[in-house]
């Protein structure tokens, strides 16, 4: 029997994703060995586990979890030997039932030293912590500060101390923190187990204190151990410092997983639920509908079907603004609000055709009202992005663009609901911000291994700085040949281009994680159940709006 075209289309596609997830999976499995090998085999003989062995041991046996900021530091620090993960590992998981977000450092890289991509991460996790009063559990092993670098992570707001500020903040807000020394925690990090709500210490490899032995020889003249100076019997009997003495990493890590089960339930945000029902169609069949062509329209529509529980989904204006579709559905029975470009070339109400990817004033407008009504209703918001920009040119200009995109954006900003952004193909300019970029506080905002993030595509983009590039020659009286001008395109578009990937985004933590489209649904979910932990604190106002 003859294969169709849109069959022969959809292998095709199905062939390219899932060789970007085979690579996006052997670059994790090398950030996984953390400092590699030798180093995780020296770790083990001191008697301690890896930052992902003690994860593992602590979350519940075979549950759900979100690894967040895998990427983080990727291609960067390339002259300190690389910061594989950033050096710490974020996991939203499950502990004694309850979930939780985990921030284990990682001494098999730098000794768990604090790059400045370190304290960007760790403060991503307590960001989260704070947004969904979710308790959070630091699992310490840390070095302290990376010291060539510390003009870059030491001084400002968003660096080192803002975690200590972090530790009082969540404390007055009643969220639940609790730390566990499990190797080293020097100078200023040594705040952070005491600022928690409670502490524990291993014996014999955990150690607290301001100052080292030798920092302490050099200050004061003092000649003590560092297990004297600030070990667990130290601590546990004499400062008071920390609650619990472990006599091993897995005794630490069982002891918390039982304060753990003890904390209490409180009040929720309400956000409904039921029963859930599986996909119309298989989560991996986004494989095969996702063009690998991204000029290439598609239906969006389709692609929810892979997403959504079957038969959940209602359109809202179904008929008009049809380049992004705004729809109430249900994704592992939580009900969702979904804002998604529409990738189809469409026709408006008037008949014009309408390019797929582009925010036309109609669909900002209708965008805005479903954004709106979502927040009325107490639905979480769901934004799937593949967007080139909002419509340009005079028509557009005369319409009123400016105004109605204000009005989305404006909307979309003051949602008081949690909002959840899944890039999955273009993600370029003023659309970025549109449909919930990183800048505008989604609860989890994650990349598929085709989403590219960027004031416009590589092409584009070239044209544009070739242009400038020869205009700069010939001010100086240079001329350029035909094939200079070829190969000079190519340069600037291979630069931007890398400068475009999901993984350069994830590495900057403009992302939280790139993810397995088939692991779509999960992190919606998981993210919704999280933001269920902590009700809206004010009531929803857009303030003023041009009509």
């Amino acid at each position: 029997m003859a294969i169709s075209k849109k069959q022969l289309e959809f292998n095709k596609n199905e062939d390219e994703m899932r060789l970007k997830i085979s690579a996006m999976e052997k670059e994790l499995a090398k950030i996984r060995l953390g400092g590699g090998k030798k180093r995780i085999e020296k770790h083990h003989s001191k008697g301690k586990l890896t930052a992902r062995e003690r994860i593992d041991l602590l979350l519940d046996p075979k549950s759900e979890r979100i690894e967040l900021g895998a990427f983080a530091g990727y291609d960067m620090y390339e002259e300190h030997g690389g910061c594989p993960a950033g050096g710490v590992v974020i996991v939203i998981g499950y502990v004694s039932g309850k979930q939780c977000i985990v921030v284990a450092n990682d001494a098999t890289v730098k000794a768990g030293a604090w790059f400045p991509i370190t304290g960007k991460k760790n403060l991503r996790a307590q960001e989260i912590a704070m947004e969904n009063k979710l308790p959070i559990i630091y699992l310490v092993d840390s070095a302290g500060v990376f010291l060539p670098m510390q003009d870059e992570i030491f001084p400002d707001k968003e660096h080192f101390g803002r975690i200590f500020r972090n530790n009082a903040v969540m404390s007055s807000m009643g969220i639940i923190q609790i730390a566990a020394v499990m190797g080293s925690c020097v100078a200023g990090g040594a705040y952070l187990p005491i600022m928690s709500d409670e502490s524990l210490i291993v014996n014999k490899t955990g150690t607290i204190f301001l100052a080292g032995s030798y920092l302490v020889r050099a200050a004061i003249g003092e000649s003590i151990d560092n297990e004297t100076l600030g070990g667990a019997t130290t601590h546990t009997e004499i400062s008071g410092v920390c609650d619990y003495n472990s006599e091993s990493d897995e005794e630490c890590l069982k002891t918390i997983r039982d304060l753990v089960d003890k904390i209490g339930h409180s009040e929720n945000a309400g956000f409904d639920r039921k029963e859930a029902v599986a996909p119309a169609l298989k989560p991996k069949d986004a494989y095969g509908i996702l063009p690998s062509d991204r000029s290439k329209p598609y239906n969006a529509k389709e692609l929810l079907k892979t997403i959504v529980d079957k038969g959940s989904l209602t359109e809202y204006k179904a008929n008009y603004g049809k380049t992004i579709v705004c729809a109430y559905a249900r994704i592992d029975g939580w009900s969702v609000g979904i804002v998604a470009n529409q990738r189809e070339i469409v026709k408006n109400a008037k008949g014009e055709m309408q390019f797929g990817g582009v925010i036309y004033s109609d669909s900002a407008d209708k965008a805005a009202r479903f954004i709106m009504n979502c927040n009325q209703k107490n639905i979480p918001l769901v934004f799937i992005q593949d967007v080139s920009g909002f419509m340009v040119g005079s028509k557009s200009e005369h319409g009123g663009i400016i105004k109605d995109g204000a009005k989305m954006v404006n909307a979309m900003a003051n949602s008081v609901v949690p909002k959840f952004t899944i890039v999955i193909g273009n993600s370029y300019g003023a659309g970025n911000y549109a449909m919930c970029g990183k800048a505008y506080d989604p609860r989890l905002i994650v990349g598929w291994p085709t989403a590219e993030i960027a004031v416009m595509g590589g092409a584009s983009a070239a044209k544009t700085l070739l242009q400038i590039e020869i205009a700069s020659l010939k001010a100086k009286g240079e001329e350029i040949k035909s094939e200079d001008e070829a190969k000079l395109f190519n340069t600037i578009k291979d630069r931007y281009d890398s400068q475009i990937s999901p993984y350069y985004a994830a590495s900057r933590l403009w992302i939280d994680a790139i993810i397995d489209p088939a692991e779509t649904r999960k992190v919606i979910s998981m993210g919704i159940e999280m933001a269920n932990h902590k009700k809206a604190e004010k009531p929803y106002n857009v303030g003023v709006i041009q009509t």
